[in-house]
């Protein structure tokens, strides 16, 4: 399983895998406020975990609006996965190439935003990168060094100008046989916000929202605490904290060469592939982004990885906050004015 880049440190006591029971405080006297309840929640879909937390004074209403968010990323899954034969995204794969595909309004949305992070990142961002996830043993796997001209073949089957939308049909269509396009540096980040949407519809007002530990949303505060305090770990030693975030109707999603790499001729092969080149993007360890929404955060977690700091400072958005940590012989990992 791929290891989880973020540890949600939660200021209040955590019943692990429970729903802790309401308490009253102080004496049994008519009118006294409860304490807030803390219900959590996992669910396996679109080939991750994602964990709910929240806090609030009913846990019955809580465990009902979680078990929507659940229900909401089970859906998406049957969508967006590229595990699950029967979705629209592997019916894309599938059949693009030969042929136009009428798609859901939703998908062809996502789709449409998925090209301009492409056009905006110049090329770094781009979902029809997978090809070249399975010619490096990616996708399903932990990686393994190709011939230069099995690159050079994927390559050729990569670019998102070449997937060809048609808003007036709802259709997709690839202009080259062979392409197929990858979640991986979306799906998460469009999960999370959607799970989110369904709490806060319900009332939550309290809760933190986590696909695969890498992208997570805060709705508004734990109890007693000032935000979500996250730790991003120290790209060189996984079990020890490099910097610590709180997050407030905020998200955060982290990119890491330690999550899928492997080891080849002297080098790390790390799974952020450089669309442009075919290869594995060298130079950082990791990246880290804080945004007002988790699909942006993890949209531009790889192009800020792969363009480096200088093209970072130069294009990210005002509201953004990146930490970068650095391939250096010392670790150099800092926040970005």
């Amino acid at each position: 399983m791929k290891r989880h880049v973020l540890i949600l440190l939660l200021a209040a006591s955590v019943v692990s895998g429970q729903t802790r029971a309401a308490r009253t405080t102080g004496k049994d006297s008519p009118g006294t406020p409860r304490e807030p309840v803390q219900v959590e929640m996992t669910v396996d879909a679109m080939g991750t975990n994602y964990a709910m937390t929240a806090y609030g004074g009913d846990a019955t209403r809580l465990r009902s609006a979680l078990e929507q968010a659940a229900e909401e990323v089970r859906r998406l899954d049957r969508l967006l996965s590229n595990y699950v034969p029967a979705s629209e995204w592997s019916e894309v794969n599938r059949n693009a190439g030969r042929e136009p595909v009428r798609v859901s309004p939703e998908l062809l949305r996502l789709l449409a935003a998925c090209k301009e992070y492409s056009r905006l990142s110049n090329g770094t961002f781009d979902i029809t990168v997978g090809p070249l996830m399975k010619v490096w043993g990616f996708y399903k796997g932990s990686g393994h060094l190709p011939h230069r001209a099995e690159v050079r073949g994927a390559l050729a089957r990569v670019g998102y100008e070449k997937m060809i939308l048609d808003a007036g049909a709802s259709t997709v269509r690839f202009a080259v046989d062979g392409m197929e396009i990858d979640p991986g540096g979306i799906g998460k980040g469009y999960a999370v916000d959607k799970m989110a949407d369904i709490l806060k519809a319900n009332g939550v007002t309290s809760a933190l929202v986590s696909g695969g530990g890498s992208s997570i949303y805060a709705i508004g505060v734990p109890p007693g605490q000032p935000g979500w305090k996250v730790t991003i770990r120290n790209p060189r030693d996984t079990s020890k904290a490099i910097e610590t975030v709180l997050l407030k109707d905020q998200s955060m999603s982290t990119s890491g060469s330690y999550e899928k790499f492997f080891h080849a001729e002297g080098r790390i092969y790390s799974h952020i592939m450089d669309p442009r080149t075919g290869f594995p993007s060298q130079g950082m360890l990791s990246v880290s982004v804080v945004t007002p929404k988790t699909i942006d955060s993890e949209a531009w977690a790889k192009p800020y990885y792969i363009q480096g700091r200088q093209w970072t400072a130069e294009h990210k958005s005002k509201d953004f906050r990146v930490f970068l940590c650095e391939d250096r012989s010392e670790l150099a990992c800092a926040w970005l004015p």
